[in-house]
């Protein structure tokens, strides 16, 4: 069961990897300033930032779930 979890999690590392790699790559080919492109950069990480911290919590809670079930 663990190792579906990690598969699990190592796939989701690799999509997320994937989407912030064709992220840049969009936002480097768009023809923009540079204030603009920094801006938009900005905003993408924190974005990022924000989903991931959801993911956590999301997974602290699941996990905390199946400790109690135990």
């Amino acid at each position: 069961m663990s190792d579906d979890r990690s598969s699990i999690g190592t796939s989701l590392l690799i999509f997320l990897a994937g989407a912030a790699v064709g992220a840049a790559v969009v936002a480097l080919t768009t023809p923009k300033s540079g204030p603009e492109l920094r801006n938009d950069l900005g905003n993408a990480g924190r974005d990022l930032k924000e989903r991931l911290e959801r993911l956590r919590r999301q997974g602290d809670a699941c996990s905390e779930e199946r400790t109690d079930e135990a």
